[in-house]
């Protein structure tokens, strides 16, 4: 396995382990994902889709005293495929995808959204954020890192892949402006779209076409991906990685090829035992 340089320093790096996370009304024969944790409630956001992988949707359930509750639909979902929920570290806004219908029309592409609530928690209208970060082509797993710099996967013209990661800042009057994070991260010929950034946003773990990537912050530009080893990339089907609050954990889904399909999985990278939080009877 690679030796990471870990967000939260320690004085010996430690190579950690990888267990299921199958917790009792989430985990089902259907694909679970994408996984965010609410840090205003801690309720749990993912995504649900058919045990290949299509016709994703967004669900939600709230931890009680008996467990994980019955996952529901959010207030704002629409039509069309939904997914990659991420919230910002305050809790006032959610980012997520949608092919969702505006003005009528059923979008073919995947788009970037943004949704924030009120006072009192109430989820408002979402919006569409504008181009250029959407473009004609899809758009998948929207993060903003710690600088601001929200980034993203594309299929768009002028890719150094088939799909790429990009970045996106707007100024004070709201212009955008996109930047491709360039050869090291993207690599010709190949399909790179999800980018999940640790805490401080100094360490990257990259999905890619052919399995989990890792990239490190140094002087301003990331370096050269390199691939983690098993029992990371089992079978190079690993998705949606979350790091927790401490960077110590990651979370993410892999296809089992069984009959529960996609299920999720914690790597502990410094045997940070008590995340993902436990819900129901202690």
């Amino acid at each position: 396995m690679v030796m990471i340089a870990s967000p939260v320093q320690a004085t010996s790096l430690v190579v950690g382990n990888v267990v299921p996370w199958t917790p009792a009304g989430i985990s089902s024969p259907m694909f679970e994902s994408h996984a965010a944790f609410d840090p205003l409630n801690g309720d749990l956001w993912f995504v649900r889709s058919t045990p290949e992988f299509k016709g994703w949707y967004l669900l939600t359930s709230r931890c009680g005293k008996d467990g994980w509750s019955p996952p529901e639909r959010p207030s704002f979902a629409a039509d069309g495929l939904e997914a990659d929920p991420w919230f910002t570290p305050d809790g006032h806004s959610l980012y997520f995808i949608s092919n969702r219908s505006t003005d009528g029309i059923h979008r073919k592409d995947l788009d970037i959204w943004k949704v924030d609530r009120d006072a009192n928690g109430r989820w408002g209208t979402p919006l569409r954020l504008p181009t250029p970060v959407n473009s004609d082509g899809n758009e998948w797993f929207p993060r903003v890192a710690a600088d601001g710099w929200l980034y993203f996967g594309s299929k768009r013209a002028g890719n150094i892949g088939i799909t790429d990661i990009h970045r996106a800042k707007s100024d004070a009057a709201g212009r955008w402006q996109v930047e491709n994070l360039g050869p090291n991260i993207n690599w010709a010929g190949q399909q790179q779209y999800e980018a999940a950034l640790s805490p401080d946003s100094t360490y990257m773990v990259i999905a890619t076409g052919d399995g989990l990537y890792e990239s490190q912050l140094v002087d301003g530009a990331w370096t050269p991906r390199a691939k983690l080893s098993a029992p990371i990339n089992l079978n190079e089907t690993e998705i949606g990685p979350l790091f927790s609050p401490s960077g110590k954990s990651l979370l993410f889904s892999r296809d089992t090829k069984g009959p529960l399909s996609g299920e999720f999985f914690v790597w502990h990278i410094h045997l940070e035992q008590a995340w993902p939080p436990r819900c129901g009877p202690q």
